[in-house]
């Protein structure tokens, strides 16, 4: 199975041969484990790359219900969709990016951008979609008050925790793309920050039992982030699509209040008047001060940080709007005015064609054949 047309091969084991056929490399990785639970001897060591570990099955008021937490071996399960997320990448990657790029004819900085957001624009509408559909169902819209109400959240059902830990692997996946995508240096730590941002927030959010908190401020940021990626989609496109920067600024803006409200009221004081106090490992409970204030402190510095990176990015757009408006009335002004065109024999007056002494143009008889 090839993802990548192959305008020329490469010796094997060499950076470039690595590059151009990662995709597929990785593919015989997921076949050999998928191989794997064919067999008897091998299938309990391949469902530990596929299927989330850790599951109880407890009784509650709907029946019985099989629940999970974590443990070291959700290390493999991450791994495994580590591979599929690399996959993946690939076949948007060459089915829809790049024949999309082939008709653009984008610049080399363009097109590495088109690509970013083109990648993320699906991560994040899909994410965004999933996540609405476990608030919905989880019924954490419906009742805010079980954010942090009987924690610590340890049990989880099954869609919560493969949410997580498939977001997990996407976010370890990008970091190897920035290889196998030759982004360029000067990109580089732009996208490592987010990357690095993100597996910090999701994996504190998993390891301190707060899923709950942790899958509303997903879905906020992920709503955002798909506004931003289509708006720069379709700038790329036609420079005049600027509109949609207008939405993208509103729901930043948005999203930066309600995340910081949210945290403020779960974690600041829901979490403060839970019975559950104190430090215990074994039974997942971090509800301390100290904790409780290092992740309010770990979100605020995060969202003052993209405040602060925003205000500054819409006042360099002010001031560039601003410069080629005072330049463009220069320009205007420096223009001479058009002179008037006068007929060889007069100018018009009335519609009547006027001498230059006044009086009319004689007319020409015509001779007769």
């Amino acid at each position: 199975m090839a993802f990548r047309r192959r305008n020329k091969s490469y010796p094997f084991f060499s950076q470039e041969f690595l590059i151009q056929n990662h995709a597929d490399i990785v593919f015989s990785f997921v076949i050999f484990i998928l191989i794997g639970l064919m067999f008897e001897a091998t299938a309990k060591t391949a469902i530990l790359f596929i299927q989330p570990q850790y599951n109880v099955t407890t009784l509650l008021t709907e029946g019985e219900v099989t629940l999970y937490h974590y443990g070291w071996k959700d290390s493999a399960t991450i791994l495994f969709y580590f591979f599929i997320a690399i996959i993946l990448h690939a076949v948007v990657q060459e089915y829809l990016l790049d024949k999309v790029n082939r008709r653009l004819h984008l610049s080399k900085s363009k097109n590495t951008k088109f690509n970013e957001s083109g990648q993320l624009g699906v991560f994040h509408l899909v994410s965004s979609v999933w996540s609405f559909y476990v608030l919905l169902t989880e019924g954490y819209l419906l009742h805010p008050s079980s954010l942090w109400e009987n924690y610590p959240h340890v049990n989880l059902r099954f869609q919560v925790k493969f949410f997580y830990l498939t977001q997990l692997a996407y976010w370890l996946h990008a970091l190897p793309e920035l290889y196998f995508q030759k982004v360029r240096k000067e990109e580089i730590p732009r996208q490592l920050k987010y990357i690095c941002l993100y597996l910090l927030h999701i994996a504190a959010a998993y390891l301190l039992n707060l899923t709950r908190v942790g899958v509303v401020l997903l879905f906020l940021q992920y709503v955002s982030e798909v506004v931003f990626h289509i708006a720069r989609l379709f700038y790329f496109t036609d420079e005049n699509h600027q509109k949609t920067f207008n939405i993208w600024a509103i729901s930043f803006v948005f999203t930066r209040m309600v995340t910081l409200t949210l945290m403020f009221l779960a974690v600041g004081f829901g979490l403060a008047r839970v019975e559950n106090q104190g430090l215990d490992l074994e039974m997942g409970n971090f509800n301390t001060v100290l904790i409780r204030m290092t992740v309010l402190l770990l979100v605020c510095l995060t969202q003052s940080w993209l405040l602060w990176k925003f205000i500054r990015f819409q006042l360099r757009r002010w001031r560039e709007f601003r410069h080629e408006q005072a330049v463009r009335k220069k320009t205007a002004a420096k223009q001479p005015l058009r002179p008037l065109k006068r007929d060889s024999l007069g100018h018009h007056e009335n519609g009547v064609l006027k001498a230059e002494n006044g009086a009319s143009p004689r007319t020409k008889k015509l001779k007769s054949p």
